[in-house]
């Protein structure tokens, strides 16, 4: 369920994600160039989900996208990352209520799916376009 105010989830806040400085000054019209959500751009198929038990974790993906996008090294690379499970571990943490917790394990247990695929299969999408 989203906010119709913010559009945020309810009960998850974006303000506490970690991000590249520029992401946060580009616009809105920037970040929709790069940023496409889980899963690599232009994939045949669209079958990276872009919520983990029902928590919408675009925002976190969004965030890797662009590190991905601006970075130009293996370091950078691994930066992106542990930033994107970070970021995921946030969303996981922060998230409030009765279902939340109840699912707080498995969720941090997905996360660390995503990060492990990212990780291993990142690289052609991290080096496209360099």
């Amino acid at each position: 369920m989203y906010s119709a105010a913010s559009g945020e989830p309810i009960g998850v806040s974006f303000m506490n994600l970690l991000s590249h400085p520029s992401y946060d000054r580009a616009s809105p019209e920037s970040r929709s160039l790069v940023c496409n959500g889980c899963g690599a751009a232009g994939a045949k198929f669209d079958f990276v989900p872009d919520a983990i038990w029902g928590l919408p974790i675009q925002e976190a993906c969004f965030r890797h996208d662009w590190r991905y996008s601006i970075g130009t090294t293996e370091e950078e690379k691994a930066i992106a990352d542990i930033e994107f499970l970070n970021n995921l571990m946030i969303l996981i943490n922060n998230t409030k209520g009765f279902t939340a917790t109840m699912l707080r394990i498995p969720r941090r247990r997905r996360a660390l799916k995503y990060y492990e695929m990212v990780v291993s299969f990142g690289d052609k999408a991290y080096w496209a376009g360099k």
